[in-house]
């Protein structure tokens, strides 16, 4: 009962302005937001519940409800709100420098708190189907589409290999990043991102094999009536 009328005030006061000038809802909003990630420096995904979200946010589940519908959603949340700003793609430069300083900077990212929230995401999500649709539509999906879209105009402008699968491309930069993320075998440090850029940015590239390569002639040699290459 205290809870319910806990939310119905928070409900209420959710049309009026702070003291501050912000609406009490997005302050609450906010409130679980670090809540949650607060929790989860402590903690993995699969032993936080609502219930707790709730705790230490403060507020009661029913306000928690109103914005997302599981303990995975708002860690979801929690995540991009903290990823987004710190990957985003570069608006400016080449295609080939945009990926490349796209990449630099999930390497980065990857290092720090955020990497273990996005690898408990992705493991209760072998488990659970619904946190992994989750993960796709809110964060894989959106992400690869704009980078496609980056990697597609490079294909247009000939900046990138005419014969490039975008797809494939997006496997490739990234597929070893997450792969190191979870099996975390190998650091993601700068000198991987180097390396691994270094590799993976000549298969983006226009081939250049028919330019420089020289062509063979064939000669005969009547003497010994024998077929050999020789380049010129």
């Amino acid at each position: 009962m205290h809870e319910r009328e806990h939310d119905d005030d928070m409900m209420h006061d959710s049309a009026e302005p702070s003291s501050a000038g912000r609406p009490r809802c997005e302050i609450a909003k906010h409130s679980i937001l670090d809540a949650v990630w607060r929790l989860l420096k402590k903690m993995p995904l699969a032993e936080i519940s609502i219930e707790g979200i709730a705790r230490e946010a403060g507020v009661g589940k029913s306000t928690i409800y109103r914005w997302w519908t599981s303990k995975a959603a708002v860690a979801m949340d929690a995540f991009l709100v903290r990823y987004l700003p710190e990957t985003s793609l570069p608006k400016s430069g080449t295609t080939i420098e945009r990926l490349r300083r796209q990449l630099f900077s999930v390497v980065k990212t990857y290092r720090g708190e955020l990497a273990r929230l996005a690898a408990d995401i992705i493991a209760e999500g072998q488990a659970d189907p619904e946190v992994l649709k989750l993960f796709r539509d809110h964060f894989v999906t959106p992400r690869r589409e704009a980078t496609r879209a980056v990697i597609e105009a490079g294909i247009a402008n000939g900046e990138l290999d005419s014969s490039l699968d975008p797809e494939l491309a997006l496997d490739l930069l990234y597929g070893p990043v997450y792969f190191r993320l979870l099996i975390a075998h190998a650091p993601l440090d700068d000198n991987f991102a180097r390396r691994h850029w270094d590799r993976a940015s000549r298969a983006l590239l226009p081939s250049k094999a028919t330019t420089t390569s020289k062509p063979v002639r064939l000669s005969v040699r009547r003497d010994k009536h024998r077929v050999s290459g020789s380049t010129s």
